[in-house]
């Protein structure tokens, strides 16, 4: 029986004496692994993408949109207030309007809001403070709107007028004492207005007051939970349908309700499937270069058998079993895929943090890659390497020493 150091140093032997060969052989699984390694982490930074920009909407949001126009009044929102589990509720009307300061005049996005919404949506302030309950005549900035949209940078404490359109063509116009500026954020994949950097923030009263309306548009609200998100929700939808005249076996039916609920556990596990759909196609993409990689080594160690024939037949000759001599070659596509998973899985990780960071993606690497990269090499050198090694082990020494 052919001692494991032994094999190696005529395995080793081999693959040296071959440099060229040996190396454009490995390059093909240090592809394929790399790629495997690259997709993998991709697909897991893009879950962890989703997930914060789910979250950085708000903690354990629950949020109303209204189907049609004139749905929700002061009778919602204290119904939504005084459903159990939640702890914090705002209207979220946004409308075009036109923000002067200081004789510079803009259009901007307008958004009506109170108190809780600045802890629904987790925003930070740079300067002053949100608005209160108290709040008629008060407005919150985004930062980027107070600092580059204007000659002048808006501060706290400024003066500005907001000036919205009737639908029957009057321009309504009031002065807003600037409350505070938010601190600098960025657009989010989820939730309508998410771009805050860009919105003027005022009462939803002074709102509806300046625009002749009286109803809500959206209602958001927060959970006191993200374990119980999807039951307060539930829930919540049950008095909105009571409340609107649903009836109860149509309530799991959206079309015939006039709003639609959803809520932070929903939406993750939606994006999930999405972030795992795409992690799926990212690995198939990367199996098929693994594939084509382990069809080379299959080919080399072919052709590698062919050209050692006469070679094998002397090492049968002097007493090498068949066992012996599939041992030899099977160690020597392993030994191949082996180094060229090392390689690859190096490689792949480097290629991943580059991706990442170029676009803008969190920093995830899961480290079990190392290991599956490593462990997917040695297998396919097993699988690849396992007819060429059969065939040399089943050659009849005869034969093999007459091969020209």
């Amino acid at each position: 029986m052919i001692k494991f150091a032994q094999a190696t140093r005529i395995a080793s032997g081999s693959i040296g004496s071959a440099k060229l060969r040996s190396a454009l052989t490995t390059l093909g699984i240090v592809i394929g692994i790399a790629a495997v390694v690259i997709n993998a982490s991709l697909g897991a930074s893009f879950n962890q993408f989703f997930t914060d920009e789910i979250s950085s909407v708000g903690s354990n949001f629950i949020i109303a949109y209204s189907k049609q126009p004139n749905l929700f009044f002061d009778n919602e929102y204290n119904l939504m207030k005084n459903t159990p589990g939640i702890t914090g509720v705002s209207p979220r009307k946004s409308m075009s309007g036109e923000l002067t300061y200081l004789s510079d005049t803009k259009s901007v996005n307008i958004a009506g809001v109170n108190k809780d919404f600045k802890e629904i949506q987790g925003l930070q302030m740079e300067k002053g403070g949100f608005l209160t309950d108290k709040d008629s005549s008060a407005a919150v900035l985004g930062y980027d709107l107070a600092n580059d949209k204007f000659g002048k940078n808006i501060s706290s404490r400024s003066t500005v007028e907001i000036a919205f359109r009737q639908e029957n063509g009057t321009v309504v116009k009031r002065t807003f004492k600037v409350k505070g500026i938010l601190q600098n954020s960025k657009p989010t994949v989820v939730g309508e207005d998410s771009d805050y950097d860009l919105t003027v923030f005022i009462p939803i009263s002074s709102m509806n007051e300046m625009t002749g309306e009286k109803d809500y548009g959206t209602f958001l609200a927060m959970a006191n939970s993200p374990e119980k998100v999807r039951e307060i929700a539930k829930e919540l939808d049950n008095r909105l349908a009571r409340n609107f005249g649903v009836p109860t076996r149509k309530i799991g039916d959206e079309d015939t309700k006039p709003y639609s609920i959803i809520n932070q556990a929903e939406v993750l596990e939606q994006t999930g499937k999405v972030g795992n759909a795409l992690n799926s196609f990212l690995l198939v993409l990367a199996l098929i270069s693994l594939f084509v990689g382990s069809i080379g080594i299959m080919n080399i160690m072919l052709v590698t058998v062919t050209e050692r024939t006469r070679e094998i037949g002397i090492m049968k000759s002097v007493g090498y079993s068949s066992s012996n001599v599939l041992s030899l070659f099977l160690l020597e596509s392993i030994m191949v895929s082996f180094f060229g998973g090392v390689v690859g899985t190096a490689i792949g990780g480097m290629g991943a943090y580059i991706l990442e960071s170029t676009l803008k993606l969190p920093p995830v690497f899961p480290f079990k890659l190392i290991e599956i990269g490593i462990l997917v090499s040695v297998l396919v050198g097993i699988i690849a390497g396992l007819y060429p090694a059969r065939k040399a082990a089943r050659m009849n020494p005869v034969d093999a020493l007459r091969y020209e």
